[in-house]
């Protein structure tokens, strides 16, 4: 079938014209929502917050009465790509976290401003073993102590 021309000499598409136009006019609307979406969604704000799960229990304070630690940890990522890869990573954290805590005296525990070195140290601490594994920095914004309880 031919290109119709009107009287005026501009082009009227044909009917497989059009639909192919308006196939691509929606593929293209659809591309764009999804790539705005996904960038909505990596610019989360506040970040997006990982649970380690269980609580970590650990002994502390070395030789003498066994004194116990029980941490509930929540970690902050910038946005979802990176709140996964901590995820995948969970099972390390967690592992080297009971060793850092398991490491600590009784003033690291006992105090305001020990309790803030130890979330300082323990948030380093996992980007670093990220950055050894990823090869990225900073992937955890922050550490939250959820819960905090000791028993001497």
């Amino acid at each position: 079938m031919k290109p119709q021309h009107s009287i005026s000499g501009s082009f009227i598409p044909d009917r497989f014209t059009r639909w192919l136009l308006l196939t691509l006019a929606l593929l293209a609307l659809t591309w764009a929502s999804a790539g705005a979406w996904a960038q909505a969604e990596d610019q989360t704000a506040g970040g997006v917050y990982i649970s380690l799960g269980e609580s970590l229990v650990v002994n502390y304070g070395g030789q003498g009465r066994l004194k116990y630690l029980r941490a509930d940890i929540s970690l902050r990522a910038a946005n979802s790509r990176d709140a996964g890869i901590v995820r995948h990573h969970l099972p390390l954290i967690r592992g080297n976290l009971v060793l850092l805590f398991s490491r600590q005296d009784e003033q690291a525990v006992n105090t305001q401003i020990g309790r803030e070195q130890l979330r300082q140290l323990a948030l380093q601490e996992i980007n670093e073993l990220l950055v050894e594994e990823e090869g990225r920095p900073n992937l955890v914004q922050d550490l939250l102590f959820n819960n905090f309880l000791v028993q001497h």
